[in-house]
C-alpha cells in the first residue's frame, strides 16, 4: 500500500491536471475499448470472467445496443493485489479506455478510484460493497451491486428479530470488513444493541490465526457471531469453528453473502465441509426471478458442463456473476445514450504528467477521457432491466430496491426462510410479491416474520443468544451487609440469609440454565452501605451483580440495568399515634360546626316557607302569634323523625315539603353511617396529616442513612435539609419519635413502606399517616446490557404468577403483633362541601313556590280589592296589602262573592227604579 501511495503521489504531485492536446477524436468509432480487472482464480473471478466475457459477446452481436460499433474487451488479472490493481488500471489509461468494469475489491477501489476521478474514466464495479465508497469522494466509481450498508442493515434486523442483543462480530481486517462493521455497530445502536467483541483478522488469515481468534470468542459472554470475511478462507473458520465444538446447541452463526456465493457456486461440497456448516444463516442479494434470467441460467449451465467434467471445477452461477453481465449491459446503453446526445470519445494529454516524461514508467503517456462526465451522467441515467431485475440508480448512486435472501443450511441442501427488503423489513414473501399483496389489500407489510430455522446442533428452539463466559469465574454478587433490617439481607459469617437472598435463589431456579455465582459482602456492617456506592462498583465491574433492597430509581437506571421489582415499597410517613377515646358529645362529631348551623338554618327557613304558604288555607299553620313560631320550628324538626300532625294542603307546600324530606333523608342515612362508624371503629390520631402537612410544617424529619429518601425530599420536595435527620436503625427511629420535636426528636419518619411494615410489626404506637407518596420497587441489578436481568425478569414473573413470591414474602416479612397498617388516623367528617348541592336545591323550591305564591297574592289583591282600597293613598294601600295577606283565603273568597251578589243586587234595584221613573213620566 505504500508503493501505491507513493507512485500515486509522483503521478499527480503538481496538483490538478491542466488540458494538454487532444487525440483521437471521433464520433462514433467502430471500436470502443473496455477494461476489466479482478482476480481471476477467486470464487466471484471466475465466474465474472465468463459472464463478463459473455455479456460482451452478447452486446456485439446485437447491432440494435451500439448500432454497430463493438465492445473490445481487455481483461487484467488482480491476483488479490492492490498494487497490480494500480498498475494494471495505469495500463488501461494508456490504451483510451472509455470505462473500466471492476475492481472486486473494496480496498483497491479506494486506491483506483483517485485515479479514475483525475482521468475522468467511470469504474463500473460489480463486487466493491464498502460502504463508504461514496460517490462524493469517489463521483467516477458506479457500484453495480448492492452496499454492505443494506446487508448489515438486514443483519440487524435478523438480530432485532430474534431478540438478540449483543453480537460477536468476526472480520477480515482491510477496508472491506472494517467499514463494513462499522456500518453494522451503528446500525445496531440504532435498535439498542451492540457489537459486545470485535475480532479482526488478516486478509490472507493463517488456520492457527483463526484457532487462536476463535478460542478467544468462545469465552466471550454472547453466542451470536457475525462472519463477514472473504471467500478464499471463509470455509476455514467454520472448520475450525466446528473443531472447537462452536457449531454446537446455542451457537448462532450468520454469514453475510460471501457464504451464499461459495454455496451457489460451489453447491455439491464435500461431506466433510457440509457437516462443518450446518444451521448456519447467511444472506444472498436478491435477483427477482424471470423469463431473461431463467434462459441465461440454461445458457450458463450448458457452457459450463464441459468445464466441470474437463477441469473438475465449480461453475455455478452466483449473484456476483449476474451483477457483473448487467454492469456490461448497463455500460453499452449508457454510451448508446452517450452517443444519442451528440457526445464525441475523445482524449487529450496531462501537461503535468508530460513534465515526468523520459522515465520508464511512460507516465506522460496516460490519456484524460474528455468525455468521462458524459459518460458518467449516462451511467447513472440508465433505467433499464437485466438479469438482476430493474437497473436503476437513485440520488447517491445505489441501486434501487435493495433486498436479500435469507438462507439457512440443512443438511446438504439450503433453504429460503425470508426475505429483507429495504423498505418492508423481512417476510417470508419476496419484494415483489409483497408490495403487489400491499398494494392490492391496501396494507402495510404488517409484523415481520420468517420461516422456522435449524440451528446449529440440529435443534428448531431459538438460542438464547449468550452464556456465562467459560473461563472458570463464578459471578461476583455483592450483598449489602446491613445494620439494621436483617430480615431482608442477613450476613453471618458465609451464610447469606433474608427475604431479598430467598427470592434471588427461587428466581435462579426458574432459570432453564445454571448460574455459578458467589455472594461478596459489601460494606463495614457499623453504618449501612450507601446504595448508589455499591451499584457504582457494578457499574465499574467489579460486581456483576447486587443483590439486596435495591430501590429502583431512575438516576440509578442510568448505572445499571434493573430486574422487574419484586416487592413494592414507595416512601411513607410513619408518626406516634393515640387512641381516640368517646365522650358525651361524640354524637355531634358526624358534622362539622358549619354543618350543623347550616342544617339548623335550613330547618327553620323550610319551616318558615310551608307557614307562608300553608297560612291561608291550613288551620293549623293559623292562631296567635306565639303559637305560629311553635308551629314552625315544631313542623321543621320533627321531618327528621315522624310525620307531622299539620296537614299540607297547598301544592306550592308539598312541593317544598317533599324536596326537603328527600335532603332530611340523605342528611340523616349520612349521619347515621358516619356515627356508627366513629362508635365501633377504633380512632386514632396524630398531628401529622401525611407529606403535606410535614412538608409545609418546620418540624425534623427523620430518615434511613443511605437511603435515596433524603433526595427525594430536599429535590422534590424542597424540604431544607436543616429539617433532616440522619436514623440508622430501628431502635433510633423508635427513639427519636418518642422523644418527640421539642426534646431534639423528630416528628416523624419518612421511610419506605417495606421497612415500615417490618418496623410497626411490633410497635404499635406508631402508624402510617396519610398515603404513600411514592411508587418504586426493589429489584435485582447488573451491569448495562446484561441479558441476565431480562431472564431474572421474567423468573420473577413467573415467581408471582405461582405464588411463590408472596410465600417467601409471608414467611420473612409477616411477624406482626399489631396491625402494620392501623385505622385511617384522622376521621374525614362529614363537610359542607359535601351537602351544599342538597341544600341549594331545597333553597330554590322555596324561593320558586314563595315566588308564585306572592304573585297569586298580588293578582288576588288587585283583583278583590274594593274600590275604597284602591283609591286610599299608598300608605294605605300598603296597609290594606298586608291586612289582605292576613286574611284567610276563604274569608277574601267570601267577601269577594258578596261584592258580587250586592253589586248585581244594585243593578237589580236601579233598574227597576228606571222603569218606575219612565212609566210615572209617561
Amino acid at each position: 500500500m505504500n508503493i501505491a501511495l507513493l507512485l500515486l503521489f509522483l503521478v499527480f504531485c503538481k496538483g490538478s491536471h491542466t488540458s494538454g492536446l487532444i487525440t483521437n477524436v471521433t464520433t462514433r468509432p467502430d471500436v470502443l475499448n473496455i477494461g476489466s480487472m479482478f482476480t481471476f482464480d477467486s470464487v466471484i473471478g471466475k465466474i465474472a470472467k465468463l459472464a463478463i466475457t459473455l455479456a460482451v459477446e452478447d452486446v456485439n452481436s446485437n447491432p440494435n445496443i451500439l448500432n454497430g460499433t463493438k465492445l473490445s474487451l481487455k481483461m487484467h488479472n488482480t491476483k488479490s493485489s492492490d498494487f497490480l490493481g494500480i498498475v494494471e488500471a495505469l495500463q488501461f489509461m494508456e490504451n483510451d479506455t472509455v470505462a473500466i468494469i471492476g475492481p472486486q475489491f473494496s480496498a483497491t477501489a479506494h486506491v483506483i478510484s483517485h485515479i479514475a476521478n483525475e482521468l475522468q474514466v467511470p469504474l463500473l464495479s460489480f463486487a466493491a460493497t464498502d460502504p463508504t465508497l461514496s460517490p462524493v469522494q469517489f463521483p467516477f466509481l458506479v457500484r453495480t451491486t448492492r452496499s454492505d450498508l443494506f446487508q448489515m442493515t438486514a443483519v440487524v434486523d435478523l438480530v432485532v428479530h430474534y431478540e438478540w442483543r449483543d453480537v460477536i462480530a468476526i472480520y477480515v481486517d482491510d477496508d472491506f470488513g472494517r467499514n463494513a462493521i462499522a456500518s453494522l455497530g451503528d446500525k445496531l445502536a440504532e435498535k439498542r444493541c451492540k457489537i459486545s467483541y470485535k475480532v479482526p483478522l488478516t486478509p490472507t488469515a493463517t488456520k492457527d490465526e483463526i484457532r487462536k481468534a476463535l478460542i478467544s470468542v468462545s469465552t466471550m459472554e454472547s453466542r451470536i457471531l457475525i462472519l463477514h470475511i472473504y471467500t478464499s478462507w471463509g470455509l476455514q473458520v467454520l472448520e475450525e469453528a466446528q473443531e472447537q465444538k462452536m457449531m454446537d446447541s446455542g451457537y448462532v452463526w450468520i454469514a453475510t453473502d460471501w457464504f451464499s456465493t461459495i454455496l451457489d457456486t460451489d453447491p455439491s461440497l464435500p461431506l466433510v465441509q457440509t457437516n462443518n456448516i450446518q444451521g448456519v444463516l447467511t444472506l444472498r442479494m436478491y435477483t427477482p426471478d424471470s423469463q431473461l434470467k431463467t434462459e441465461f441460467k440454461s445458457r450458463w449451465s450448458n457452457l459450463t458442463r464441459a468445464r466441470r467434467l474437463l477441469n473438475n471445477t465449480s461453475f455455478g452461477l452466483n449473484t456476483y456473476g449476474l451483477y457483473a453481465y448487467d454492469s456490461v449491459l448497463l455500460l453499452a446503453q449508457a454510451i448508446e445514450s452517450f452517443f444519442a446526445n451528440g457526445w464525441n470519445i475523445s482524449f487529450s494529454n496531462d501537461t503535468n504528467l508530460r513534465e515526468l516524461s523520459g522515465g520508464k514508467l511512460n507516465l506522460d503517456a496516460l490519456n484524460i477521457f474528455n468525455g468521462g462526465r458524459q459518460l458518467l451522467k449516462s451511467i447513472l441515467e440508465v433505467n433499464t432491466t437485466g438479469l438482476t431485475g430493474p437497473i436503476k440508480f437513485d440520488a447517491d448512486g445505489n441501486l434501487l430496491n435493495p433486498a436479500f435472501e435469507v438462507i439457512n443450511v440443512i443438511g446438504t441442501g439450503t433453504r429460503t426462510i425470508g426475505y429483507w427488503s429495504n423498505s418492508s423489513g423481512l417476510n417470508v414473501l419476496p419484494p415483489e410479491k409483497l408490495q403487489m399483496k400491499m398494494q392490492t389489500n391496501g396494507s402495510s407489510a404488517g409484523a415481520q416474520n420468517m420461516y422456522s430455522v435449524i440451528w446449529p446442533g440440529q435443534t428448531t428452539e431459538k438460542p438464547r443468544g449468550w452464556v456465562f463466559p467459560y473461563n472458570g469465574r463464578k459471578l461476583k454478587i455483592g450483598v449489602p451487609r446491613r445494620v439494621s433490617y436483617r430480615e431482608f439481607v442477613g450476613i453471618k459469617g458465609t451464610d447469606f440469609t433474608g427475604y431479598c437472598i430467598e427470592v434471588f435463589q427461587a428466581a435462579l431456579n426458574e432459570l432453564p440454565y445454571g448460574v455459578p455465582y458467589k455472594y461478596v459482602p459489601f460494606g463495614d456492617g457499623i453504618k449501612n452501605p450507601e446504595n448508589n456506592d455499591f451499584l457504582h462498583r457494578v457499574q465499574i465491574g467489579e460486581f456483576d451483580g447486587v443483590v439486596g433492597d435495591i430501590t429502583i430509581t431512575t438516576n440509578r437506571t442510568k448505572m445499571v440495568d434493573f430486574t422487574q421489582p419484586y416487592i413494592e415499597s414507595g416512601l411513607v410517613v410513619v408518626a406516634p399515634i393515640r387512641k381516640m377515646n368517646s365522650s358525651a358529645w361524640a354524637f355531634l362529631r358526624p358534622f362539622t360546626p358549619m354543618m350543623w348551623g347550616v342544617t339548623g338554618v335550613f330547618f327553620l327557613v323550610v319551616g318558615a316557607v310551608i307557614w307562608i304558604l300553608e297560612r291561608r288555607t291550613n288551620e293549623d299553620f293559623r292562631g296567635p302569634p306565639r303559637r305560629q313560631f311553635v308551629t314552625i320550628v315544631w313542623f321543621s324538626f320533627s321531618t327528621l323523625f315522624f310525620s307531622q300532625k299539620e296537614k299540607t294542603g297547598s301544592t306550592l307546600g308539598r312541593f317544598v315539603l317533599i324536596i326537603w324530606l328527600f335532603v332530611v333523608l340523605i342528611l340523616n342515612s349520612s349521619y347515621t353511617a358516619s356515627l356508627t362508624s366513629i362508635l365501633t371503629v377504633e380512632q386514632l390520631s396524630s398531628p401529622v396529616k401525611g407529606i403535606e402537612s410535614l412538608a409545609t410544617g418546620t418540624e425534623p424529619i427523620g430518615y434511613l442513612r443511605g437511603s435515596f429518601a433524603e433526595a427525594y425530599l430536599t429535590d422534590e420536595l424542597n424540604i431544607h435539609h436543616s429539617r433532616l435527620f440522619p436514623l440508622n436503625s430501628p431502635e433510633e427511629y423508635e427513639k427519636a419519635l418518642k422523644k418527640g420535636p421539642s426534646a431534639n426528636g423528630v416528628a416523624a419518619v419518612i421511610d419506605e413502606r417495606a421497612y415500615m411494615e417490618l418496623f410497626l410489626s411490633s410497635r404499635c404506637g406508631y402508624s402510617i399517616v396519610g398515603q404513600e407518596f411514592t411508587k418504586m420497587g426493589w429489584g435485582f441489578a447488573f451491569p448495562r446490557d446484561s441479558p441476565l436481568a431480562i431472564d431474572m425478569s421474567t423468573a420473577i414473573l413467573k415467581l408471582s404468577e405461582n405464588g411463590n413470591l408472596q410465600k417467601i414474602h409471608d414467611k420473612w416479612l409477616m411477624k406482626s403483633a399489631c396491625s402494620a397498617e392501623g385505622a385511617k388516623q384522622a376521621v374525614d367528617r362529614l363537610q359542607l362541601t359535601s351537602f351544599w348541592g342538597l341544600f341549594l336545591l331545597s333553597g330554590i323550591a322555596c324561593f320558586l313556590a314563595l315566588l308564585l305564591h306572592v304573585l297569586r297574592m298580588v293578582r288576588q289583591y288587585y283583583r278583590h280589592a274594593d274600590s275604597d282600597i284602591e283609591s286610599s293613598q299608598s300608605t294605605g294601600r300598603l296597609k290594606s296589602f298586608v291586612s289582605f295577606v292576613n286574611k284567610r283565603e276563604q274569608e277574601v273568597k267570601s267577601s269577594s262573592k258578596r261584592r258580587t251578589d250586592n253589586k248585581a243586587s244594585n243593578k237589580i234595584v236601579h233598574d227597576q227604579e228606571c222603569s218606575s221613573d219612565g212609566i210615572d213620566e209617561s
